[in-house]
């Protein structure tokens, strides 16, 4: 062996070619299942996109670095499945982009947070943490409640969502705007629309408290408030198959 390392190493294109074969391995063993990703998926029919006020929430979700504490991906153990519900199916985060899944928590993983909390604690919590959980160390946002949601553009967010495979149809992409003011006023002109185009457990309420004006805080509230529920399909799974690893 050690001399056959020998004339490798000594001839330039024998060590280029071992070199091209090595990482020809590796490379079909990360690309092959790719051809499988249909059969890989969970059909949820059930399955629906964000409202543009949810998506907008997601936005201020990513553009505030959240991701970076918080996970979105409960793993097939028994610690947390018990700690944080049914374990992530790749089918619920099939309309994300990006994706969100990761293991680094410097937080609680947050697929499952969607009702956990009321909208009250949740507002507290981003103006304020350590007012409901005083050993926390996430940073304040109270000042989302006092930014307006620009919402004239969201249209164009879910034009492009479109573009990337999220199937939004022409009338929630002409109706993105009315659709934001409706999420957030339940007494208002436009609730009926929104709760039309994406379904009766649609929640229509000013989520930070106030429906005369939407802010970020609305959004990015919606947001997590919606997060393990575009879907049924882990409850379901978990019904079936109740045992996880130990």
């Amino acid at each position: 062996m050690p001399e056959f390392h020998r004339k490798i190493e000594r001839s330039a294109i024998g060590f280029v070619l071992a070199i091209v074969l090595v990482s020809s391995i590796g490379g079909f063993v990360e690309i092959a299942p790719l051809f499988t990703i249909d059969d890989t998926v969970e059909n949820a029919p059930d399955m629906r996109v964000y409202t543009p006020l949810e998506q907008a929430g997601r936005d201020i979700y990513m553009r505030e670095g959240c991701y970076a504490c918080h996970s979105q991906m409960i793993r097939t153990l028994r610690d947390e499945v018990e700690r944080y519900g049914p374990y992530s199916l790749a089918v619920e985060s099939k309309y994300d982009h990006p994706m969100l899944w990761g293991s680094k928590r410097t937080g609680p993983d947050l697929a499952r947070i969607g009702g956990k909390y009321s909208d009250a604690w949740q507002v507290a919590h981003l103006i304020n943490p350590r007012t409901v959980v005083p050993e926390s160390i996430m940073p304040k946002f109270g000042w989302l409640r006092d930014n307006p949601l620009r919402i004239d553009d969201l249209g164009e967010h879910l034009t492009a969502l479109r573009d990337v495979g999220v199937p939004y149809t022409d009338d929630m992409i002409a109706n993105a705007t009315q659709d934001a003011l409706g999420q957030t006023a339940p007494d208002g002109d436009f609730a009926a629309g929104v709760v039309e185009r994406y379904g009766q457990a649609t929640q229509v309420r000013a989520f930070d408290g106030n429906p005369a004006t939407v802010t970020e805080m609305d959004a990015l509230v919606a947001y997590l408030q919606i997060l393990g529920h575009l879907t049924g399909a882990a409850q379901a799974e978990a019904a079936v198959q109740p045992e996880v690893a130990q």
